[in-house]
């Protein structure tokens, strides 16, 4: 917060308890049945397969820019035939 503020930065916190990690990126279902030493898993609704770490930046960023009243961020994807 300090650092941000000399380089005329803003530093925002989200919820301690958002589950970040938890919730899927790509359709937002939150699998509760996550464990801590899942380092990836894929998402029982959508199938989507995800980096526990990259997946909670994702939701991380997602929950900041609506908090910022930016709307949804979520990317768009284009489907590939499996």
């Amino acid at each position: 917060s300090y650092v941000a503020s000399t380089k005329g930065k803003t530093v925002h916190e989200i919820n301690r308890f958002e589950p970040s990690s938890k919730t899927c990126s790509d359709c937002g279902h939150i699998n509760k049945d996550l464990k801590l030493s899942a380092r990836s898993w894929a998402c029982p609704s959508c199938g989507c397969i995800h980096d526990r770490d990259y997946n909670a930046s994702l939701n991380i960023f997602r929950v900041g820019a609506s908090t910022l009243g930016l709307g949804d961020v979520r990317p768009s994807l284009t489907a590939i035939a499996a």
